[in-house]
C-alpha cells in the first residue's frame, strides 16, 4: 500500500510539473503584449519605455528562463505580484478562494443527493415509465450548457418570482446559502445527469450478481436486498465518479461566477485574461489543475478501499 501511494505521489508531482509548463507557455502564447499593458497603453509609448518595462518584469528573457524563475518562486509560495492590482497574487487568490469552495461544495451536495437519488429510483423502477422519465430528464439536463441554465434560472427564480438574488455571494451561513442556490444549481445540473446514469448502471450490475439472486431465492425482503447488497456494492463507482466530477467543477465555476457576478477565482481568472494579468491567470490555472490532480489521486487511492473487487484485481 505504501509503495503504491509513493508511486501515485511521484506521478502527481510529475503531472503537476508538466501541467505547470503547459499553463505558463499557454498564457504567454495568448494574443496581446503584457508589456504594453504595464506601460499604460500604446498612447505615447516609446521603444525606450517598452524596453524598460520588459527588462523590469523580465519579459525580455527566453521563455524557459522565465518559466524557471516563476516555478522557483511558486515552490517558495511566491506567486508574484498582479500587473493590474499591484497586490500579491497569493492575497488575491486567498481572498476569493473560499467563495469558490463554498460554491463547489454546495453544487457537490446538490448533484450527489439528487443524482444518486434519481439513479437509485431509476434502477429500482427499471424498464418502467419512472425509469424512462429519469433517463429523459437527466439527458435533457446534461444537454443544457451551464450559462444557458444560469440565464434560465435567473429569469425564472430571480427576476419573475424573486425567490433568489441574482448576484453576489451573501454573508453568513443563511445569506451565503440563499445567494449561492441558483449558481450551485446551474453548476450541478450537468453533473447530476452523469451521477444518476452511473448510479443506475452500477446498481444494475450489482443486482445481477449471484449473491443477490441467492438472497432473493432465500426470501430476503427486496428493500433489504437493495440496501444491504445492491447499493453497498455499487458505492465504489458512484463515489469515484462523484470525486472526479467535483474535481472538474473548479473549472466550471469560471462561467457560473461570471454569469452571477460572484467574486471567486473563476471571475478573477476571466478578468486576468482580459487584462493580460499573467501572474494572476497562471496562479489560478495552476490552482485549478492542482485541485483536480490532487482529488483524482485521492479517489484513485481510496477506490480499492471502497470496492474490494478493484483491490483484488490490482493485487
Amino acid at each position: 500500500m505504501l509503495a503504491r501511494i509513493s508511486r501515485r505521489l511521484a506521478g502527481l508531482l510529475a503531472t503537476l510539473f508538466a501541467a505547470s509548463f503547459v499553463i505558463f507557455a499557454a498564457v504567454y502564447a495568448a494574443p496581446g503584449d503584457p508589456a504594453v499593458f504595464l506601460a499604460g497603453g500604446r498612447d505615447k509609448l516609446t521603444p525606450e519605455r517598452l524596453a524598460q518595462v520588459r527588462s523590469q518584469y523580465h519579459l525580455d528573457e527566453p521563455l524557459v528562463v522565465q518559466y524557471g524563475r516563476w516555478l522557483w518562486d511558486c515552490v517558495h509560495f511566491d506567486l508574484g505580484r498582479s500587473f493590474k492590482y499591484s497586490d500579491q497574487v497569493a492575497d488575491l487568490v486567498t481572498a476569493r478562494f473560499p467563495t469558490t469552495l463554498q460554491l463547489v461544495a454546495y453544487a457537490t451536495v446538490l448533484f450527489a443527493v439528487l443524482g444518486v437519488g434519481a439513479g437509485i429510483l431509476a434502477a429500482v423502477k427499471r424498464s418502467t415509465w419512472v425509469d424512462s422519465a429519469v433517463v429523459g430528464g437527466t439527458t435533457l439536463a446534461a444537454s443544457v450548457p451551464s450559462f444557458v441554465a444560469a440565464i434560465a434560472l435567473v429569469s425564472l427564480f430571480g427576476v419573475q418570482l424573486g425567490w433568489f438574488p441574482v448576484s453576489g455571494s451573501g454573508e453568513g451561513f443563511g445569506g451565503t446559502l440563499h445567494h449561492l442556490t441558483l449558481p450551485a444549481l446551474s453548476l450541478a445540473l450537468g453533473a447530476l445527469a452523469i451521477i444518476s446514469r452511473v448510479t443506475r448502471q452500477a446498481m444494475a450490475d450489482a443486482a445481477a450478481s449471484d449473491h443477490v439472486e441467492a438472497a432473493r431465492a432465500s426470501g430476503v425482503p427486496e428493500r433489504d436486498i437493495i440496501r444491504r447488497h445492491v447499493l453497498r456494492n455499487a458505492l465504489g463507482p458512484i463515489i469515484t465518479m462523484c470525486g472526479l466530477v467535483m474535481a472538474g467543477m473548479l473549472a466550471g465555476t469560471v462561467v457560473v461566477e461570471t454569469a452571477f457576478g460572484i467574486s471567486g477565482i473563476g471571475s478573477l481568472l476571466v478578468g486576468a485574461i482580459n487584462t493580460h494579468d499573467f501572474p494572476v491567470a497562471q496562479a489560478v490555472l495552476l490552482l485549478m489543475v492542482t485541485g483536480y490532480i490532487v482529488v483524482t489521486t485521492l479517489v484513485d487511492v481510496v477506490h480499492p478501499l471502497l470496492d474490494p473487487r478493484v483491490k483484488e484485481a490490482r493485487s
